[in-house]
């Protein structure tokens, strides 16, 4: 028997992905950049701390806007989908034929599938929402759902590699277990994050490594060559 394997991402993983690596991402090269310049492992937990408050809220927000942007343009694409079919029947039914025209059918089946479609107005205008504008119904929820997983992965992820400097008092040494917890938290992210979108999981993993320690490098050699330390 033949079995089919597809790897489909939800909304939700995708909104998890975008927290979480920006969670780990950031305030691991914060911590990175402050341990570069001040010795304290108190003050890294402090800036730490806001900036996860400050980027959950920040990314939380943009993942809401992006949602409410996405039911409002497929709300104002229905309306008008739906004076169209109203003002312009024949176009519409035109434009019907043609994305079946596309798919191989003859013109006498073009002709009766418009014709049996433009029976039932709201299936018309569903169609034509689909295959003329690639546009799919999004969940009216959607947005705060999205701006929660968001903001909750965000802080998650970020905690993670301020956990070092919560135990050490001094901020270079925290630095090291920052640095070996952070890395192996982004290679198993990245090796999961890669699996499930079908990519290779290795590369995957290693591409993330490899950006969170060039952003967590960055910030440290330019905190020491701004200290002078």
């Amino acid at each position: 028997m033949h079995h089919e394997h597809h790897v489909t991402s939800s909304e939700t993983i995708r909104d998890i992905v975008i927290g979480m690596s920006d969670g780990l991402t950031v305030p691991f090269a914060l911590a990175a950049g402050l341990s570069g310049a001040i010795s304290s492992s108190g003050l890294v937990v402090t800036a730490g701390i806001a900036e996860i408050v400050a980027g959950s809220i920040a990314m939380g927000l943009g993942g809401y806007l992006a949602g409410r942007t996405e039911v409002d343009h497929y709300r104002s694409e229905l309306k008008r989908e739906y004076d169209e079919v109203e003002r312009l029947p024949e176009q519409e039914k035109a434009e019907v034929k043609k994305v079946f025209a596309s798919f191989g059918l003859s013109a006498r089946l073009q002709d009766q599938i418009a014709d049996e479609l433009a029976k039932d107005k709201k299936q018309w205008v569903d169609f034509m929402m689909r295959y003329e504008l690639g546009l799919e119904e999004p969940d009216a929820n959607r947005a705060t759902k999205s701006a929660v997983t968001i903001g909750i992965s965000y802080i998650v992820g970020g905690i993670i590699p301020l956990s070092p400097y919560i135990i050490i008092n001094e901020a270079q040494q925290a630095l090291y277990y920052s640095c070996g917890v952070t890395l192996i938290c982004l290679f198993v992210f990245g090796y999961f994050k890669s699996k499930m979108t079908g990519q290779p999981a290795l590369s995957g993993a290693l591409k993330v490594v490899v950006i969170g320690a060039l952003a967590a490098g960055a910030a440290f050699i330019m905190a020491k060559l701004i200290t002078g330390k």
